[in-house]
């Protein structure tokens, strides 16, 4: 799905100011969507007002204001909290807004449900890079969902990096295995090779820095050639019969794939136990 960008912000209010959302406000801001249409709530003032006081936009502690002020609501909140802010919402003003979550392993059905109304819903699956404006966000709607509301979602995460629209509502979980949760395996990644680094007699400080330097310019490399293949990529570090080919060898030999596999699978799998659990 590709949507145009050409469209006339409306007011649109995030309920939740944690880091996600920081990241995503002060994105929108610096993308040009006027800081006075957007509002934030949240039961500590303290994120608040650091908020207002980096991007102009309306706060408040109140969930209500957030329903009075847009007719877009984005809910931010964490899965396990979701219920209850929903709850508490009233009902006349739930039926007249549309609604993009951030909520991780809440499906959209069981989000109306939570909201006790069959409202337009945008499923979002940011990652945390997107707070250095490097995100991967994969997004949901299905093929009812106003256009206005789906280019809402489009621009404010698109702020903060890249994005993908799946066709299933399933997809996501695919979204977490890859993109969601991949962070965290980078880092794992990271600090086995910053530990051997270390062991062979590197400073830690260098060694984190040669490492840290190392994996992002790989990564960059990924997406400054998209039109090369990941494995020719690989292929033109790897000299026949030299260090890297070594290195990769003992990989296939432990069957680095399989792992790697395996650990996606056993994402996929708490996701869907988890929808099942809200």
């Amino acid at each position: 799905m590709t949507i145009s960008h050409d469209f006339t912000p409306q007011p649109i209010a995030f309920i939740g100011a944690g880091n996600m959302t920081q990241a995503i406000i002060k994105g929108m801001v610096a993308g040009g969507y006027p800081s006075n249409l957007i509002m934030a709530t949240n039961p500590s003032r303290t994120k608040l007002d650091e908020l207002t006081a980096a991007t102009g936009i309306h706060i408040s502690q109140d969930n209500q204001a957030a329903l009075t002020f847009a007719k877009t609501i984005v809910l931010a909140v964490k899965p396990q909290m979701l219920a209850s802010v929903c709850t508490a919402l009233p009902e006349e003003a739930i039926a007249a807004c549309s609604f993009i979550s951030i909520a991780a392993g809440v499906t959209v059905e069981r989000l109306q449900k939570m909201l006790q109304a069959d409202r337009p819903i945008v499923r979002t699956m940011p990652n945390t890079p997107s707070a250095i404006g490097m995100g991967m966000t994969g997004l949901y709607a299905d093929i009812d969902t106003p256009i206005a509301l789906k280019e809402a979602a489009e621009f404010a995460l698109a702020q903060v990096g890249d994005v993908l629209w799946v066709e299933q509502e399933s997809d996501i979980n695919t979204v977490i295995a890859a993109a969601g949760s991949s962070p965290a395996y980078v880092f794992l990644f990271a600090e086995a090779m910053q530990a051997k680094a270390q062991a062979l007699g590197l400073p830690a400080q260098d060694a984190k820095r040669l490492v840290g330097q190392a994996l992002a310019g790989a990564g960059a490399m990924l997406i400054a050639q998209p039109e090369i293949e990941f494995s020719t990529l690989r292929e033109n570090v790897t000299s026949k019969g030299g260090t890297t080919a070594k290195a990769i060898e003992h990989f296939n030999q432990a069957q680095l794939a399989d792992i790697i596999a395996g650990a996606m699978q056993a994402a996929v799998d708490r996701a869907i136990e988890m929808q099942s659990s809200m």
